[in-house]
């Protein structure tokens, strides 16, 4: 069974960085999953973040491009969200997804099969 475990989360001041870690307990096959990073504001439905490919190609919602920064480390088998220049607008629980079922590098939540728990980003105007 693959866990997900996110940290790094926080209350900043706009303008602030922030970086998420997510560490996937998913053995050897780590390397061959696509993860993504998805976040859900209050009122609002969950939206992908940035998603990074077993091949390392990535995709970011146009919000946050030239802002964020997603990648992984295959021998820790972890993945990462570095957000600079935060804004309030970017504030929501943010979850780290992982799937190994061969969907390319999917932008739908239902592409995903593992979640986190969650970690909460303020961010302060």
């Amino acid at each position: 069974q693959v866990q997900l475990v996110e940290s790094g989360g926080g209350l900043v001041e706009a303008g602030a960085s922030l970086k998420l870690s997510c560490a996937v307990t998913s053995g050897r096959t780590f390397r061959y999953y696509a993860l993504a990073w998805f976040r859900q504001a209050p009122g609002k439905e969950r939206e992908v973040v940035a998603g990074i490919s077993w091949s390392e190609g990535k995709l970011y919602t146009d919000s946050v491009k030239g802002r964020f920064t997603i990648s992984r480390d295959n021998a820790k088998n972890t993945v990462y969200l570095q957000m600079n220049s935060l804004e309030p607008e970017d504030t929501a629980v943010y979850y780290c997804a992982a799937d190994n079922r061969g969907l390319g590098l999917p932008r739908d939540s239902r592409g995903y099969a593992s979640w986190g728990q969650g970690t909460q980003v303020t961010v302060s105007s």
